[in-house]
């Protein structure tokens, strides 16, 4: 027989999902069929499918312990790189500067060394996270940027924090403010832009259009201006919905592409300034919390941001 307590972690999910994570030898069909046997209990008592597990719960298993053993594993976190920009760091969350260049998440072109990798190997050495002790929960992360951007992203530590944090997300009550560099000068030096944009799944791209269409997402963009030089503006952005390649596209189908854009500016206009990389930065990051944010309701109002830009600067000096 095996018992498992169940930790904050693994709390909310069904009985069946934790225990294919827990037995990976467990055939199932046998998994169902030891829970409609009664071979599975929660609490000492009768367990379903569908059960959701609570902090504190007794989860007794009457099956070989063959089911349980794990095969020795290699971590392929551990190879990942050890380089992270933190920004700021406590025991629920990682607030961190993701470096243009680095992926999220792996891909078809890289799975080992990507940002993920390096928060798990970074917790991992730091004996924050021990997956041999874990029934469920890895370190993950609360929203994502692209490859070629860079900026704040935050990483969860543990369960609670994840589902707080992905709810916050999807209420709008994380506000996150950009840097970007745009071809041109704008008419009106603060604004909000409307539109309607459009994925192309295979082409990885979008369209921003100027009224509603099938499959079409509503957009909003603010902006404000702070900076002119050498024909070229330095922009706040205050995304208002958070869409793919919503800056980008949505200045481009001005007229204002960001600099360094080769998917929606011309390499003509990039190549005047010699520049490949995009002017794109995530830099400032706020919680703004209107309904109960529980354990992580300390980080209501609190600010972050990235000290230094690496092209704000060298615009101002004009060294662009």
């Amino acid at each position: 027989m095996k018992t498992f307590i169940i930790s904050e972690n693994d709390a909310g999910q069904r009985l069946d999902k934790f225990l294919r994570k827990t037995a990976p030898n467990l055939p199932q069909s046998l998994l169902y069929k030891a829970i409609r046997k009664k071979d599975i209990k929660i609490n000492r008592k009768r367990a379903e499918i569908s059960s959701r597990l609570q902090v504190g719960d007794e989860v007794s298993v009457y099956l070989a312990d063959e089911f349980f053993v794990k095969p020795e594993t290699v971590y392929d976190f551990t190879r990942a790189g050890k380089q992270l920009s933190i920004v700021y760091e406590d025991e629920n969350i990682l607030l961190l500067d993701k470096k243009a260049g680095v992926l999220c998440h792996p891909d078809d072109r890289e799975y080992i060394d990507t940002l993920i990798g390096r928060v798990k190997r970074y917790l991992y050495e730091k004996g924050e996270y021990n997956p041999d002790a874990e029934n469920s929960f890895v370190p993950s992360l609360v929203n994502r940027i692209d490859r070629n951007t860079g900026g704040i992203v935050i990483a969860a530590k543990n369960a609670e924090s994840l589902r707080i944090l992905n709810q916050k997300v999807k209420d709008r009550e994380l506000h996150k403010y950009y840097l970007c560099v745009v071809h041109g000068t704008l008419s009106q030096k603060k604004g909000i832009l409307k539109g309607f944009l459009v994925k192309d799944e295979k082409k990885n791209k979008v369209q921003v259009l100027t009224s509603p269409a099938p499959n079409a997402k509503t957009i909003q963009t603010a902006y404000t201006v702070l900076g002119e030089k050498n024909e070229l503006s330095l922009l706040e952005i205050d995304l208002l919905t958070g869409r793919t390649h919503q800056i980008r596209a949505h200045f481009a189908s001005i007229g204002h592409p960001l600099l360094g854009d080769g998917k929606y500016g011309t390499n003509a206009q990039n190549k005047r300034f010699g520049y490949k990389k995009q002017f794109l930065y995530s830099y400032k990051l706020v919680f703004d919390f209107k309904t109960d944010a529980g354990m992580l309701s300390y980080l209501d109002g609190q600010c972050f941001s990235v000290p230094d830009v690496w092209f704000k600067q060298a615009f101002f000096d004009g060294t662009l």
